[in-house]
């Protein structure tokens, strides 16, 4: 695992004031009687709410960074093993938001491996109210996070079947039945202790 302060140094993650950063405007339209200028907030791919405080996504790019800092942001758990974007790190600095950075290979069935410990550390940064509001991304926002969400729905005791259809909805044709293996079979004996509670009232 890979925890990233806002401050460049590892192992610890401080929260700042949420600083300026550009927005995306609408163009002007031109003319006296038409509406000033309105903010456009651009969700990333694949953006649902998970819980209170908790939400999912596809890989952010500038054009949503408006929409992010909208939610107030505090942590990203991001599923991938590539560097994060340069761009992407400025906004993270600009806006006090700690990266965790879990590195979960991105494999195509039948040689798929989803790590247990490594999907186990990533919860516990999830279940930590500390750290919400946060952002769980991978790629595409389909598979690693729909592992990840999945296996957070099983500590929350969902049924298997609403559980599944959440993960369909957003993998849709490329749902795997790996990952939905995983999920079933995940050990969330040792999670149970964490709060279930996903406030983000004390931001």
């Amino acid at each position: 695992m890979k925890v990233e302060s806002s401050d460049g140094e590892t192992g610890t993650v401080i929260s700042l004031p949420p600083a300026v950063f550009p927005t995306a405007k609408a163009p002007a339209t031109g003319g006296e009687s038409e509406r000033e200028e309105e903010e456009l907030f651009v969700p990333p791919l694949n953006f649902a709410m998970v819980d209170n405080g908790v939400f999912r996504s596809g890989f952010p790019s500038f054009a949503n960074f408006s929409f992010l800092q909208s939610l107030g942001i505090r942590s990203i758990v991001y599923l991938c093993p590539e560097p994060y974007p340069e761009a992407n790190v400025e906004f993270l600095k600009a806006n006090g938001i700690g990266l965790y950075q879990f590195a979960i290979e991105g494999t195509q069935e039948p040689f798929v491996n989803i790590p247990e410990e490594t999907i186990r550390e990533a919860l516990k940064v999830v279940l930590d109210v500390k750290n919400r509001p946060l952002l769980i991304h991978c790629k595409r926002g389909k598979h690693r996070t729909g592992c990840l969400v999945g296996c957070l729905r099983r500590l929350q005791r969902w049924c298997l079947s609403s559980i599944f259809d959440e993960y369909q909805r957003f993998a849709a044709a490329k749902a795997r039945v790996s990952d939905q293996r995983f999920i079933e079979l995940f050990d969330v004996s040792s999670l149970k202790h964490f709060p279930l509670s996903c406030s983000c009232s004390n931001r």
